[in-house]
């Protein structure tokens, strides 16, 4: 009997789920995002960028998405490092631990989720990637540094809630990481605002030649297009204050433009549905004065035409 009673008072903390995932960050750690979404997915880089492909595997579940900016001097392995160690502490097995170059550079950091500036920041010659799991768990991290302060960034799934429906079959899978939000989705955004940001799309300074990447913006807003063939929209370029206005309108233009061709050649969206226009500085969305805030300025909006 009283084995059988200690057996009965274990019953509970045997049927408790693991703890969730702790982090030790630095006392001077601020929180400047903080993102809970009760069924979604995560694509987990498994592999650094080779020939055209991210490899990933996507995970479904609850997705928490935070970011962290500690200020101060420092380095991206200095802050990397010790998150890194208790990651490997609390049971998570490491699938990929890069830096920058070795990561693939430009192409990688275009093909992750990066959360959106000022509160997170990624300099594509000083980052960090890992992603781990655990479980039923999953997480990202990215580490990156401006002149001013370190931007920590962490991506979690767990077990969604029991009851919660998710919108299709979960999927484990190997492939690009290239997840398009759901065309619904964009279209609640973009007609409840009137615009939508293109994140992920990147040029080099000072050329309206569009890189790879931002591929699940572009899907979604073709999508959107083809589900409503009488709607245009008007895709708008934006540059830092950095140059003349002249010139940056110009540009601007010129890199609105290049969307605009990327959406016909490569996903087949009618021209007729689309009109090119350059901001240059003028509309800013972060501060100038910032390296985060120029990077958050430097975007092409999708804006509804009547």
């Amino acid at each position: 009997m009283i084995r059988h009673a200690r057996w009965l008072a274990l019953l509970p903390l045997l049927a408790q789920p693991a703890a969730a995932l702790t982090l030790d960050l630095p006392a001077t750690a601020a929180k400047a995002l903080d993102e809970t979404e009760p069924l979604g997915s995560l694509a987990l880089a498994t592999g650094p960028w080779a020939e055209g492909v991210l490899p990933s595997r996507t995970v479904e579940g609850a997705v928490t998405r935070e970011v962290w900016q500690v200020p101060g001097p420092g380095t991206t392995l200095g802050l990397l490092a010790p998150l890194r160690d208790q990651v490997a502490a609390q049971g998570y097995e490491i699938l990929l631990d890069c830096e920058d170059e070795a990561c693939g550079g430009f192409d990688f950091r275009s093909a992750i989720e990066v959360l959106p500036p000022p509160a997170m920041f990624a300099d594509l010659a000083d980052f960090h990637y890992l992603s781990a799991v655990k479980d039923d768990e999953a997480l990202t991290l990215l580490v990156s540094r401006s002149d001013e302060r370190g931007f920590v960034q962490l991506l979690r799934v767990a077990p969604a809630e029991p009851g919660t429906v998710p919108a299709a079959p979960a999927v484990s899978s190997e492939g690009p990481g290239t997840g398009t939000p759901p065309p619904g989705d964009f279209a609640t955004r973009i007609e409840g605002e009137g615009r939508v940001v293109l994140e992920g799309l990147a040029f080099a300074t000072g050329s309206s030649e569009l890189a790879s990447g931002g591929d699940a913006g572009l899907a979604a807003l073709a999508a959107y297009l083809a589900e409503n063939p009488t709607r245009r929209v008007a895709l708008v370029g934006h540059t830092d204050a950095q140059g003349p206005l002249g010139a940056n309108i110009a540009l601007s233009k010129r890199r609105a433009q290049a969307v605009a061709d990327r959406l016909a050649s490569r996903y087949g969206v009618d021209r007729s549905q689309l009109q090119a226009e350059g901001m240059g500085w003028l509309s800013p969305r972060a501060t100038n004065l910032t390296p985060e805030g120029r990077e958050a300025n430097r975007r092409v909006e999708a804006v509804i035409l009547p």
